[in-house]
């Protein structure tokens, strides 16, 4: 498993220079202050003037931050080095050094948390999101700050705290209809 890991890395590690650019925006684009503006107005108008998806844009806004914190708890409980920390031999860093462990890779989780949501919610709509959450990813280990069992812990933060806030809004609206019925029953009754 470490083997095909590290293999898997090196591969990834080693693609064509050409992809530098895009891989490196995929890593560090909430970085910019364009692209937080951006992102902003695309919330703003998912929960403003979209009512099929404030649902779906208000959970991720839960989401993500769940899944980051996860990914935080797992850095500081079960620290990992990141690639470049363990001095491999031609290996090509492309970013700074983070100051956090490697353990799970939290942009992957975030991305993945957003897109679980999205597919969740949206369907189809979610597609995009979740081939944007496996190019992070891939920029993540291309980038040299993490290894691809980093990378796929990431998702599966992301995806389980996808799940939790999905699943736990699909049970307070449950619980919501069945006592707004229940009051409406007693209405009736008296």
């Amino acid at each position: 498993m470490i083997a095909a890991n590290r293999a898997l890395f090196d591969w990834i590690d080693h693609w064509p220079g050409w992809l530098a650019p895009l891989m490196r925006f995929l890593s560090e684009a909430t970085n910019y202050l364009w692209f937080k503006i951006l992102l902003a107005l695309l919330v703003i108008w998912m929960i403003a003037f979209r009512p099929n998806t404030r649902r779906a844009a208000i959970q991720a806004l839960i989401a993500f931050p769940i899944a980051n914190g996860m990914t935080d708890l797992l850095k500081a409980f079960v620290p990992e080095n990141r690639p470049y920390q363990d001095i491999i031999p031609g290996i090509v860093v492309r970013l700074g050094e983070a100051p956090s462990h490697g353990t799970a890779s939290a942009h992957s989780a975030n991305m993945a948390a957003v897109a679980f949501v999205f597919t969740y919610q949206l369907g189809w709509w979610g597609v995009p999101w979740a081939v944007i959450a496996f190019a992070v990813g891939l920029s993540r280990i291309y980038n040299g700050v993490h290894y691809p069992y980093q990378v796929v812990l990431g998702w599966l933060c992301g995806i389980v705290a996808g799940l939790v806030v999905t699943k736990t809004w699909d049970q307070i609206v449950r619980r919501r209809k069945s006592v707004n019925v229940d009051e409406a029953d007693g209405i009736q009754a008296t």
